[in-house]
């Protein structure tokens, strides 16, 4: 029975992580439990696990466990099969002055060799390793090195520190197990192993002797599968028969032929709205396949099936996608950076104070941005400046439920891993979760749900780091983002980039405060010269082509061919231009007819034609503007390098298709010489008038040339004042994304005091049943005692009604027959310690009188808290109680005298 109830609470507890019960039964059915025998008859792993790395360390699992750990670990290790190919690290919680002896202990439970960690032991297939005392264990290619604890005693957590080295060394392949233990160490060390897509197995907690451990690591979200300490081998068995030991991977192929990617970004964008289809495509890879291993499924095209089927795996791979790569303080040499140096340069800039605005886009669990206000708190103390400066910080996500975590602002215990004693004792307020980040670095944040790509940005910006985020996205996006962010900086604002991370080919957008570490300043250049593509809600995606191999050949056109040779080889020179004469497209050669004109370039074909065809097309161009038909001359005298060439020129205007109405074709053709006798007798013939044609053209071309400067000059002029009109276009572009921005931060604030408005009312609902639950009266006063609130069994003893809030206590008649109650209000209000009597009414009743300091939650003293609770049963039954023992101590002293009076009767 008992079993039955432990394999229960297991499915019930995977079924809260993954809502599939018809796969994980089919999953149960084919690994099965490992039977509780003896180890050595123990079944082999099948040999097709891919249980090695290329490198040929075998897979490396850490264990994480605590108080009541050995129990778990002695479940667990009994059902690894004889020969698995895996080895195991087991983390444990030792006492740091005795020697340890888990080894011994744990060699009783497994046919596999257990033995103590040593510094550079390299790991070896079928071995466990256990932790040795007063040490830290890290690994680094396989190998294993011990560290001296920073501290003998106080809080260490060499679960998180271990299972971080795992994920930074194995990447993918990193498996991370949590088994019983006390506190939360391990939770931040599976988040570590997740963000480098590993697999994170925790013990289920009905099972668990210690369920804090186990319950930490579900509670954050991280667990991918939870199940009784016994099944865990075979569950990670299950999982790396189908995860390939190194990429690229079938998957990648079969999703290059099918275009299975593309479906399931089609479902995620329709299931959420987001489109993943900009992401790096090994990312996306990669986090399909974990999936696909978790349900145990071959085939890209079942899992796209199961999608389907299953929407709330749509949301699991969402989550999966959105890589919540945070801690506090990441990276501390970037916030020294800042510290020393960033955030000085920013106050410095503006003598007089300022409100500066921030922006951390892709903010996660808030992390990032309280570290940002912390920082800058302590910059404020470290620098002193003469102005009055604020901080207000905006943090943006995709995801929803990371916000409404970041908005409680409470973080485990082990934060104190990241977090300085000092920052914690004074940004943090411990409480029984862990630590809550104090209200003045709450209130200097502004958290809200966004898509950094389809909505409006945070716009005047001093500071705007989004840090880790770029790394995961395509190239196309990125040259989408840089410039964005140029735009929602304020003049020399601050961008803080990850360290894996650059600004691209926008180094004339940023230049570099610190290179290494990412950290950049905006360059001031005008709108012109930076093209921003602003968020739209209707984004297109792009295609997802395939990476490499050989396009599909597409049927031969012979007509197509054909005509290309023809245009290439017989076609005529010739140009198309508008009616100005501004080049649009040449055809063939056109050098002897056409040469670029000395000076600035100029694409207009009455500035590049040669001597000779200058005014003949000119004239030809207006009168084919003018007229339907083509217009032609012939016989054109053309000065071509110094040889004289005929040109026959054909220009006709363009009326069909009506992409090209308005357009101008210029036709070049050579034409053949006349013969030598000919031309002596025109010759001849022509030489007396001559002279007098010759001058008659020269005065033409020169009042035409004065023309064509005029109308040049006019288009100019045309040209200018459409730029003008250009650049006022732009500002009012840029003023109506402005005015999105606003509107689109003012409704981000609004959400924000929103949601705090409703939890506010719903706090005020719960403290009014339950004063009212207890029919204690209650009045809540000030410093200068007035009426802050009160109870509605306090307005049976005070004369008070709703209007009263505000007004002296003094002023308020009262049934209580207590005229010292403003004066012990104020002793304690001096001493802070509390008074408590015993007062009677008026009308007989009898009350006890208790009077409290009013503590806020940051421990300041606010006021006063008066109670008086009923106690006029008490008293009765006290009086009773009196006449009674009255009675009883006057009963035999009263008895003798009556004796001695009946004896004198006769």
């Amino acid at each position: 029975m008992r079993k039955k109830t432990a394999e229960a609470a297991s499915e019930a507890a995977t079924e809260r992580v993954s809502p599939e019960p018809a796969i994980r039964r089919a999953r149960k059915a084919v690994v099965g439990a490992a039977p509780q025998s003896a180890p050595a008859n123990l079944p082999k792993a099948p040999a097709k696990t891919p249980l090695k790395d290329a490198d040929s360390t075998p897979t490396i699992v850490g264990i994480g466990a605590s108080a009541g750990g050995l129990e778990a670990l002695d479940s667990f290790l009994s059902h690894v099969p004889a020969h698995s190919g895996m080895a195991f690290v087991v983390i444990q919680h030792l006492d740091p002055t005795h020697k340890g002896i888990m080894p011994e202990l744990l060699q009783r439970a497994t046919v596999m060799q257990v033995q103590q960690a040593g510094n550079r032991m390299r790991i070896k297939a079928d071995n466990v390793y256990v932790i040795p005392p007063n040490k830290d264990l890290s690994i680094l290619h396989g190998v294993l090195h011990l560290l001296d604890p920073l501290a003998p005693r106080g809080l260490r957590l060499p679960i998180d520190f271990f299972f971080r080295a795992l994920a930074q060394d194995r990447n993918q392949r990193a498996i991370g197990v949590i088994l019983s233990g006390m506190g939360s160490d391990g939770t931040l060390g599976l988040r570590a192993i997740k963000e480098n897509a590993g697999l994170a197995l925790v013990q289920e907690p009905a099972t668990a002797k210690f369920d804090s451990m186990p319950r930490s690591a579900i509670d954050a979200g991280l667990a991918d599968i939870v199940a009784p300490a016994q099944e865990l081998p075979g569950k990670i068995l299950d999982y790396l028969k189908r995860i390939p030991a190194s990429t690229p991977s079938r998957l990648v192929l079969e999703v290059k032929t099918q275009s299975a990617l593309e479906k399931i970004v089609i479902l995620l964008r329709e299931r959420t709205g987001n489109d993943f289809s900009l992401y790096k495509r090994n990312t996306l890879y990669r986090r399909i396949e974990r999936r696909m291993g978790l349900h145990q499924i071959d085939s890209i095209a079942a899992y796209v099936r199961y999608l389907r089927e299953n929407p709330q795996e749509l949301d699991l791979l969402f989550k999966e996608l959105l890589i919540g790569v945070t801690n506090f303080f990441r990276d501390p040499a970037v916030w020294d950076c800042l510290l020393d140096k960033v955030m000085p340069d920013l106050l410095a800039r503006y003598p007089a104070g300022k409100a500066l605005r921030a922006w951390v886009p892709a903010c996660s669990t808030g992390e990032e941005a309280y570290s940002l206000a912390m920082a800058f708190r302590e910059a404020l103390e470290r620098i002193k400046p003469p102005g009055r400066f604020s901080l207000q910080i905006f943090a943006t996500d995709l995801d929803q439920d990371a916000i409404n975590q970041a908005r409680q602002a409470v973080y485990p215990a082990n934060i104190a891993a990241d977090v300085p004693v000092q920052r914690l004792a004074r940004f943090f307020v411990e409480d029984e979760k862990g630590y809550r980040v104090s209200k003045a670095i709450r209130e200097m944040v502004v958290f809200a749900p966004q898509n950094i790509i389809m909505d409006p940005p945070f716009t005047k910006l001093d500071i705007l780091t989004c840090r880790n985020l770029l790394i995961y996205l395509g190239p196309e996006l990125q040259k989408k983002l840089i410039p964005l962010f140029h735009y929602a900086l304020s003049s020399r604002g601050v961008l803080v980039l990850g360290t894996s991370e650059t600004v691209g080919s926008f180094t004339h957008l940023f230049e570099p405060i610190d290179g290494k570490l990412r950290i950049y300043r905006r360059n001031d250049h005008p709108l012109s010269m930076v093209e921003v593509d602003f968020p739209t809600r209707h984004f297109p995606a792009a295609p997802m082509a395939a990476d490499d191999g050989p396009a599909a050949s597409a049927p031969v056109n012979l007509q197509a061919l054909a005509d290309q040779v023809l245009l290439q080889n017989f076609s005529p020179a010739a140009v198309l231009v508008t009616a100005e004469g501004d080049i649009l497209y040449i055809n063939g050669r056109t050098g002897k007819y056409l040469e670029p004109a000395a000076g600035k370039a100029n694409w207009n074909i009455h500035a590049m034609a040669r001597e000779g065809l200058r005014f003949e097309l000119a004239s030809a161009v207006k009168k084919a503007l003018r007229q339907t038909g083509p217009v032609k001359v012939t016989g054109l005298q053309v000065d071509a390098n110094g040889e004289s060439l005929r040109v026959d020129l054909t220009v006709q205007a363009i009326d069909k298709p009506a992409g090209l109405r308005g357009r101008v074709m210029v036709l070049f053709a050579d034409a053949a010489a006349e013969p030598a006798g000919q031309a002596v007798t025109r010759k001849a013939a022509t030489s007396a008038a001559h002279k007098k044609l010759a001058e008659v053209l020269r005065q033409a071309q020169e009042d035409l040339q004065s023309t064509r400067e005029e109308m040049q000059t006019s288009q100019e002029e045309l040209k200018s004042t459409n730029e003008e009109l250009q650049s006022t276009n732009e500002e009012l572009t840029t003023s109506k994304e402005e005015m999105q921005s606003l509107n689109e931060e003012l409704h981000t604030v609004n959400a924000e005091l929103q949601s705090k408005v409703d939890d506010l009312s719903t706090i005020n609902n719960d403290m009014k049943n339950l004063l009212d639950s207890t029919e204690i009266a209650t009045v809540f006063l000030d410093e200068q005692l007035h009426v802050r609130r009160f109870t509605s069994h306090a307005a049976r003893l005070f004369k008070l009604l709703g209007g009263d809030l505000g007004r002296p206590l003094s002023d308020i008649t009262t049934d209580l027959d207590y005229a010292a109650l403003q004066n012990d209000a104020r002793e304690v209000l001096r001493t802070l310690a509390f008074s408590e009597k015993q007062v009677s009414t008026r009308d007989g009743r009898w009350f006890k009188v208790r009077i409290m300091p009013y503590r806020t939650q940051d421990n300041v003293i606010s006021g006063v808290v008066i109670t008086m609770i009923d106690i006029s049963e008490y008293k009765k039954l006290e009086e009773t109680l009196q006449h009674r023992q009255y009675q009883a101590a006057a009963g035999p002293a009263a008895l003798p005298a009556a004796s001695t009076s009946t004896g004198r009767k006769p």
